[in-house]
């Protein structure tokens, strides 16, 4: 039994060593097999193409423009010079539409306002600035105010043309110094008003001074000033003055026939016998009270008449006399009507009575916008 065991011992160690024989045998003659491992790093992601840059362009050359010189223009031919009946018509150089807000027709407003009247006190519309243009070298000078055509011209009725520069200067009355209170009913910018006003005139028969003045309840005041000389041609004025917020003067200097603004306006010329705003009514009242016979109905009076800004001829026609009723009582008066030369002119009746040395007892002024203003004799004393 053991003799078997051991045999078979035998077999299996034999079949055992044999297999491992024969696998060192080919372990030598066959090559080795390796494993081996690596890592692999994605791919790089290629770098963008450089934008293509568009060459630049060659500079440009400029040249210089060629000026074009103009050729020399002809030279105008001489205008004739006007009439003086002609120059009477135009308007004056530096004139301007009349005052909207007479110092006889309203006070000054409370708001400021826009307007185009340079008569006014009131705050206008300042236009933006522009570049000054160069005036063609053929440019004219700028031209002189015409010469207003005597400072007083009575027109009889009926007649179209002047009674004549020959003439000698018409006589006058200077009326008696006097205070006359008026009571106004008005309109302004269509709102209604009621006013007192007063009108102080005073001389030395040598010299004179004159003073309007209208106040309105919580709107303040307006006056009017003339200061001057008395001569044989009647009221010499020598300063007109227009206060409301602020003032503004006329100067006349008679010495060099010219009329000077305070509000920087262009001067004007004068002759002796213009009046201003103020005085013209005075002067008109001393005409009629030298010789009334001289005025008949349909007369016309022609005075150079000066405003605080510009020199202007006044027009007015004797309307004939009529008897008013006013706060005063009846008051018989010869009516005189201004009537407008231009769309903007004021129209201004004044009545001068012949019992108050033909002082005006009732001016009556309406504007083209429509405002108006009436002064109606309240009462009159001896200052």
């Amino acid at each position: 039994m053991w003799g078997t065991g051991a045999l078979v011992l035998a077999l299996h160690w034999l079949v055992l060593d044999g297999l491992a024989w024969r696998t060192s045998a080919a372990s030598t003659h066959a090559p080795a097999v390796t494993f081996a491992t690596r890592t692999l790093a994605p791919p790089v992601p290629a770098a963008p193409a450089p934008a293509a840059v568009a060459p630049s362009p060659p500079p440009i050359r400029t040249t210089p423009p060629v000026r074009k010189v103009p050729a020399p223009l002809a030279p105008a031919a001489p205008q004739p010079v006007a009439s003086p009946e002609a120059v009477s018509a135009t308007r004056p150089q530096g004139h301007a539409p009349e005052d909207l807000t007479d110092a006889s027709t309203v006070a000054p407003e409370a708001d400021a306002a826009v307007q185009t009247d340079p008569d006014t006190t009131l705050v206008a519309d300042a236009a933006q600035p522009s570049q000054p243009v160069p005036a063609p070298a053929s440019s004219p000078p700028p031209e002189e105010p015409p010469v207003l055509p005597g400072a007083i011209d009575i027109v009889p009725p009926g007649s179209a043309a002047s009674a004549g520069a020959s003439r000698a200067a018409p006589a006058v009355r200077i009326p008696p110094p006097m205070r006359l209170e008026f009571d106004v009913a008005g309109q302004a910018k269509k709102f209604n008003y009621s006013a007192r006003a007063e009108l102080l005139w005073q001389h030395d028969g040598q010299r004179y001074q004159a003073r309007q003045q209208i106040s309105l309840l919580l709107l303040g005041s307006r006056a009017q000033t003339s200061v001057g000389t008395l001569g044989p041609t009647g009221l010499l004025p020598e300063r007109f003055g227009d206060r409301a917020r602020s003032e503004q003067a006329a100067h006349f200097d008679y010495a060099q026939g010219r009329v000077t603004f305070s509000a920087n306006t262009p001067d004007a010329p004068m002759a002796a016998g213009t009046q201003d705003r103020l005085s013209v009514f005075l002067q008109l009242g001393a005409l009629l009270a030298a010789a009334p016979e001289r005025y008949p109905s349909g007369t016309r009076i022609n005075v150079a008449t000066v405003s605080a800004r510009a020199a202007d001829v006044w027009s007015f026609t004797v309307e004939g006399e009529e008897t008013l009723e006013l706060p005063v009582g009846a008051v018989a008066a010869i009516q005189l009507e201004r009537l407008p030369r231009r769309d903007y002119d004021q129209t201004a009746q004044v009545w001068l009575a012949p019992a108050l040395g033909y002082l005006p007892v009732r001016i009556r002024l309406v504007q083209a916008n429509g405002d108006f203003a009436d002064l109606r004799l309240r009462s009159h004393s001896t200052p």
